[in-house]
Order: structure tokens, then C-alpha cells, then sequence
């Protein structure tokens, strides 16, 4: 196995890893305690669920893998911070939503030939590219990664 492939492989590991830890933390919460907050005046347990989904839903177009699934999520776990929005979407829906994401990403990162995952994702003009490569599809996916595994953190200090 060649350095690029054994990168792309750790690097698709430890997103598996983080998202069935997100996962098991997410089940761990039931319908009622999900509202908790992290801490007091804080997101609620549910507002990082549909934010999560909201940012790994935007993947797709960013990655290059197509249309996003979840758009609707935006207003309500994007631009405005917890408790703004009244109305979330039902947390069975929520869990719906996160279970079929990360089903479809991981289908789609699975299939992405290595040498993809080194190619310019779609924020980066050519130019700057040529002057950062570093700047390519792997990374998005490292700081995604870094992104959950932060929001797990507050998550966290939830749990009883």
C-alpha cells in the first residue's frame, strides 16, 4: 500500500470511529434528556445533533459528491444559535437525518478514487490551490473530524 492510499485510510478510520461514537452518544440521550443542555445557558444536545448534520450534509457539494440531502437544516442549526429558532424538527426525524447522512458520506467516500481526496475542493479558487495543495478534500474531512470530536467534548459534559 503506497503513502497516499495508507493516508486516505487512516484518515477514512477515524471518521468511521468518531461517527459511530457520535452515534452511540447520540442513542444514549433519549427523546426527552436529548434537550439537555451541555451546561447551563448553553447548545442543547439536540441543537449539536441537527448542527452536525447540517455541517456534513454541506460535505457533499464541497467534496464534490453531489447535492446536499438536508439544506433545510441551515436556518435553524447554521446561521442562528440554539434556542433562536422555537420550532427544531422532531428528534425522530433528527436521527433519521444523521443515520441516512452518514450512511450515504460514507458510501461516497469509500468509492472516491485516493488520488481525488488530493484535488482542490470546490471553496479554493485554482490559484490559491497551485499555492496551498495542502488545502484539498482530505482536509476538509480532518477538520470535520476535529469538529465533531470538539462538539463530543461538550456533549459530554451532559451526561449524568
Amino acid at each position: 500500500m503506497n503513502r497516499d492510499n495508507l493516508f486516505v485510510k487512516i484518515v477514512l478510520n477515524a471518521w468511521e470511529l468518531n461517527i459511530k461514537r457520535a452515534t452511540s452518544t447520540f442513542e444514549s440521550f433519549n427523546d426527552d434528556d436529548i434537550y439537555t443542555e451541555v451546561s447551563p445557558g448553553k447548545n442543547r444536545v439536540v441543537y449539536l445533533l441537527g448542527h452536525l448534520i447540517a455541517v456534513h450534509d454541506m460535505m457533499q457539494p464541497l467534496l464534490g459528491m453531489g447535492p446536499r440531502l438536508y439544506s433545510q437544516l441551515d436556518d435553524t442549526f447554521i446561521s442562528n444559535p440554539d434556542k433562536k429558532i422555537k420550532t427544531l424538527p422532531p428528534v425522530t426525524e433528527l436521527r433519521t437525518y444523521w443515520t441516512n447522512l452518514n450512511d450515504v458520506l460514507m458510501n461516497k467516500f469509500h468509492n472516491m478514487p485516493v488520488e481525488e481526496w488530493f484535488q482542490k475542493h470546490s471553496s479554493i479558487s485554482e490559484e490559491d490551490f497551485a499555492k496551498e495543495p495542502h488545502r484539498n478534500k482530505l482536509s476538509v474531512l480532518i477538520t470535520r473530524i476535529n469538529h465533531l470530536t470538539y462538539h463530543l467534548g461538550q456533549i459530554a459534559l451532559a451526561k449524568k
